[in-house]
């Protein structure tokens, strides 16, 4: 079981995007680091800076949403996290 969360960014997002993106962004890298976090991207169309992440465990999306510098500082308007059972996983090694 892998967690999705899914973000939707405020109309005017650029801004605060820009500002809190250095901080944002190294949280991305630790939680990867740690492999709490499979991948993450914002959506190309539209661009309107929605994103989505996938996450190992509910606990590791929780705590990322929860200290997240996108959302503690209102980059985001709205998030989900919702369970997805993947269907193709690679083979293992």
């Amino acid at each position: 079981m892998k967690y999705v969360m899914t973000y939707r960014a405020v109309e005017e997002f650029l801004p605060l995007a820009r500002e809190h993106g250095p901080a944002h962004v190294e949280r991305l890298r630790d939680f990867h680091g740690r492999g709490a976090l499979l991948m993450v991207g914002t959506f190309e169309e539209p661009m309107n800076g929605d994103a989505m992440g996938i996450f190992t465990s509910r606990e590791a999306a929780e705590e990322f949403i929860a200290g997240d510098p996108f959302v503690l500082n209102g980059v985001v308007a709205a998030w989900t996290l919702r369970p997805w059972n993947e269907i193709l996983q690679p083979a293992p090694a």
